[in-house]
């Protein structure tokens, strides 16, 4: 089974007239893979998928799997759901149509134990051959999968391979990579992704990798040979647009940055999401001043 690491982007999903902008993300995609980063991830939280129809989703994956071919990007796509039939639904779809992974959030909403988190990944890991990585972010899910859940996950399903650890810590990073030396751990949060690096995760999946894919994959590719120096200079350059990239709920800003960048026509969301507010519109045009944003 081949696995991959690296540096990943977590793509928005396009909008135009309320439908999806197929055009626009084919061409968002293919910036992506210019710019060196090794793996795309279509449909996760960045790309709204908790607003898309199934038909949306899987049309998604196909697009980033189609864009793909011939280059070196891989594509995990986002198959995840708070129902365990609904998530094997995506991930056999996303498996038939050439996905080189699957990444599966847990089940948000439902607040299962972690026995029924164990039970709910098992059950999308052993319903398709291709590698599956767990994505923890229990500030969005109302969840938090834990440690010992996912070393028993890893210890008992074969093709689970890694986490996106997005709780924010270091310190549960350090925990799951010095108990399972196998395990990749893939930082899900911008700003901490250089001690996330030098603590032996394998690479990131970004929101700001987006706007700026070339900067962080070259953060990344630094850490991972070994050029930690390099690797943290461009991660402190890149705080302060890390951060106001959160300022208000993701994707709303990092889609309001792609927009003022001229990446995307037309800046649309799916509610229950809003536009940002003109206070936050200038922070974060003031922190892009500070980039050369380069287009499609």
């Amino acid at each position: 089974m081949k696995y991959f690491k690296g540096a990943m982007t977590a793509l928005i999903t396009p909008f135009k007239d309320g439908k999806l902008d197929e055009v626009a993300y084919e061409k968002l995609i293919q910036r992506q893979i210019k710019n060196g980063i090794d793996v795309v991830v279509p449909v996760g939280t960045t790309g709204e998928s908790a607003t898309l129809s199934h038909s949306e989703h899987k049309r998604c994956i196909e697009i980033a799997v189609n864009t793909c071919k011939n280059t070196n990007a891989k594509v995990l796509a986002g198959a995840g759901s708070n129902a365990t039939h609904e998530a094997v639904d995506l991930a056999k779809f996303a498996q038939q149509e050439g996905a080189n992974g699957l990444l599966s959030v847990t089940p948000y909403y439902n607040k299962p134990t972690q026995e029924g988190l164990y039970q709910h990944f098992k059950t999308i890991a052993n319903a398709v051959d291709i590698p599956v990585v767990l994505y923890n972010v229990p500030g969005r899910t109302g969840v938090d999968l834990l440690p010992e859940s996912v070393f028993r996950l890893y210890d008992d399903v074969p093709n689970i391979f890694a986490i996106k650890e997005a709780t924010g810590s270091v310190d549960r990073a350090i925990n799951l990579l010095s108990q399972r030396s196998g395990l990749y751990l893939f930082c899900g949060d911008d700003a901490i992704d250089y001690p996330m690096l030098a603590n032996g995760a394998k690479g990131i999946i970004s929101v700001t990798a987006n706007l700026l894919p070339k900067l962080k994959s070259d953060l990344v590719h630094s850490a991972l040979e070994g050029n930690f120096e390099k690797a943290k200079e461009i991660n402190d350059m890149l705080y302060p647009i890390n951060k106001v990239l959160f300022i208000e709920s993701n994707p709303i800003p990092i889609k309001a940055a792609m927009y003022i960048a001229g990446l995307i026509d037309t800046l649309e969301y799916r509610l229950p999401l809003t536009m940002p507010s003109n206070k936050n519109l200038v922070k974060l045009e003031k922190a892009m001043t500070n980039f050369d944003i380069e287009g499609l």
